[in-house]
């Protein structure tokens, strides 16, 4: 359920704007929407897992309060973050 190690350093290449930045908000929001889609696929074979399903609404919720923060801080990165990661808003 959760990304490989690999994966996780190849998505703070992708998304960081330095070498080892983990902490910006376009990083955070790309771990966590790597996250909430491989839960999305546990879900579809695992229907009653409502404990998993808890820890996945509370990640979208984070995902959200970190775009809604990166939409007051800049929008044209929020613009730019959505569309990279496919997210609908």
């Amino acid at each position: 359920m959760s990304i490989s190690q690999e994966r996780k350093t190849a998505l703070i290449k992708e998304y960081g704007s330095k070498a080892g930045d983990t902490g910006s908000s376009e990083v955070q929001i790309a771990i966590l929407t790597e996250r909430i889609t491989n839960l999305t696929g546990h879900f579809k074979s695992h229907v009653k897992d409502n404990h998993s399903r808890r820890g996945l609404l509370k990640m979208v919720a984070l995902r959200r309060s970190l775009l809604d923060y990166l939409k007051s801080r800049d929008e044209a990165r929020y613009k730019s973050i959505i569309e990279r990661l496919g997210i609908r808003r």
